[in-house]
């Protein structure tokens, strides 16, 4: 059986995650859109994709598509799908979100009861019933694009950057799927070394270990897919297995995050053991064997002090702004001292997020590049500076 399906990811990293799905087996790319790209796949690769991608935020089952400029529309092509193969008996079902872009459709309330009117009237007829289970539910999103609107399941559950390492994230954290989305967009490899001046709860620095141990960053979580009429457990056992049996902690590593804040550095200590067990296969009760070389280092440290690696290699950092350092002239103030910094750097690639436009002109130096990206609800710019020798 095939599915066609859609991974939701940060806008600007449509290009990435559909890069990822090419590596995978078994994977069609129908097309790349305004944060996602939609595919089509079979049972083992619908798994797959739950589990394996790094810079997805959610995977959604693509149950209906069709062209709809009114509400009538609407009703009768959503009351058509045939909602009582995807949703179990013992569950009801919630439109969770509703996008619509250039449609006729444009209110998202209203979409969203007429979605709910249509599809719970199927479900009642078909089963017999007065109304739906409220116990659990279903999630349903509906994407409109002008006169096409898709109708989707969600198979994720919690969204797919919850990877569960990470218990603390401080204040404004990145998200796993956008600290691994800028990562590949560095082009970094584990070959070369990696070093997070402001690592906070130390995300960059562990997404970038799971990249370099080839460790799928779902391994260690359930997704909401194991309820519906579809799920299989046997599949998703052997996808489990064969992904975990890919996992490579043999390689040198160089991975080096700092932070002033002691605190903030015992979390990301604290984030890497659980990331470390959870790729290990362990209960996260255990402890890191202390024989594996190849880890993360977490040290407090100010930006100026020395770099924990003297040849070039990759700072790609996500350093505070006005949200975290408390006022926009502190930040600019600190990107002043980030350019002095990285001038020490001729060797090294530069690459920063921030959400501030502006970085450049504070920095001291034009980029190489920029692309705007999203970090869940919150624009922000990824600049890269070339790492000329001098």
């Amino acid at each position: 059986m095939q599915f066609s399906l859609t991974a939701l990811c940060a806008v600007g990293a449509e290009k990435i995650v559909s890069n990822e799905l090419r590596k995978l087996p078994n994977m069609k790319i129908i097309e790349g859109g305004f944060g996602k790209a939609r595919f089509q796949t079979d049972i083992e690769g619908l798994y797959t994709s739950l589990m394996a991608l790094r810079t997805a935020d959610r995977i959604l089952l693509e149950a209906g598509r069709f062209s709809a400029d009114n509400f009538d529309g609407l009703f009768e092509h959503v009351k058509s799908i045939a909602w009582e193969d995807f949703i179990p008996h013992d569950m009801g079902l919630h439109i969770a979100k509703v996008r619509s872009r250039g449609s006729a459709l444009k209110s998202e309330v209203s979409v969203q009861a007429v979605v709910h009117k249509a599809a719970a009237e199927r479900l009642c007829e078909k089963r017999r019933l007065n109304r739906l289970p409220e116990e659990k539910n279903a999630e349903i999103r509906v994407h409109i694009e002008k006169e096409q609107v898709f109708v989707l399941l969600d198979l994720s559950g919690d969204p797919l950057f919850k990877r569960g390492y990470r218990l603390e994230g401080g204040i404004a954290p990145l998200r796993e799927t956008t600290a691994a989305s800028i990562i590949l967009l560095s082009l970094w490899r584990r070959k070369f070394s990696l070093f997070d001046p402001f690592c906070g709860s130390g995300t960059i620095a562990i997404e970038a270990a799971l990249y370099a141990w080839n460790a799928a960053p779902g391994l260690g979580r359930n997704f909401a897919v194991s309820c519906l009429p579809f799920a299989s457990t046997a599949v998703e056992s052997y996808v489990r297995e064969e992904l975990a049996a890919k996992i490579d902690f043999n390689h040198p590593i160089a991975i080096y995050g700092k932070d002033s804040d002691e605190n903030v550095i015992e979390t990301a200590k604290a984030n890497l053991k659980r990331a470390y067990e959870i790729a290990l296969g362990h209960k996260l009760s255990g402890g890191m064997r202390e024989e594996l070389p190849f880890l993360p280092h977490f040290t407090v440290s100010q930006l100026g002090a020395n770099l924990p690696v003297e040849d070039g290699g990759y700072l790609i950092t996500n350093p505070p702004y006005g949200r975290r350092l408390g006022a926009k002239a502190d930040a600019e103030a600190l990107y002043g001292q980030m350019g002095a910094f990285c001038r020490r750097l001729p060797g090294w690639k530069i690459c920063v997020i921030t959400d501030h436009a502006g970085f450049e002109s504070f920095f001291g130096r034009k980029a190489d590049s920029c692309r705007e990206i999203t970090n869940g609800a919150i624009g922000s710019y990824f600049f890269q500076f070339s790492g000329s020798r001098e």
